[in-house]
């Protein structure tokens, strides 16, 4: 056991292909936790991202802004995720020339960016839960394409790294 807590600890099982040296996944390494779509936690996701690559799906070319509703610590929270060439951007506010806007609760937004719960998509979408505007295509496109080839670790990550 590492330390007094193995739950404070990430044993990476990835190979080199996701970066290398203490920042990379495959590390060991203390996790810090940090509120779901805090500012830590964007930073942290960031972190993530550029050092797995390859998360996006596959093909995917999105600018999508999103709306989440009652975040504990921020009320209503403008964000944006984007995809292109195999990587994926996530921030806060939003980007000009956004493909789709997405309004959703925080509760939902954590079950299908965190737990990766596609199924919690479609029931809010069918339940109206999730409002959509503009090229909703291309949010179908970005959905029906196969995850990039780290998504499952960094899905894992982020749930590593999320309060």
């Amino acid at each position: 056991m590492l330390g007094g807590n193995a739950g404070a600890y990430r044993v990476g099982e990835v190979g080199p292909a996701l970066g290398s040296g203490p920042g990379a996944l495959g590390y060991c390494r203390a996790v810090a936790k940090h509120p779901f779509l805090s500012d830590p936690w964007f930073d942290e996701v960031r972190r993530l991202h550029e050092a797995v690559g390859g998360a996006a799906p596959e093909g995917a070319e999105i600018r999508m802004n999103l709306l989440i509703t009652g975040a504990p610590f921020d009320g209503d929270l403008a964000m944006h995720m984007a995809a292109a060439g195999g990587k994926a951007d996530w921030g806060k506010g939003h980007l000009d020339n956004a493909d789709v806007a997405l309004t959703l609760a925080y509760d939902t937004a954590r079950a299908i960016f965190v737990d990766g719960n596609p199924q919690a998509a479609i029931e809010a979408f069918m339940a109206g839960r999730i409002i959509v505007q503009g090229d909703i295509t291309k949010l179908m496109a970005m959905q029906a394409a196969r995850p990039g080839s780290a998504a499952s670790e960094l899905t894992k990550a982020l749930q590593e790294i999320t309060e």
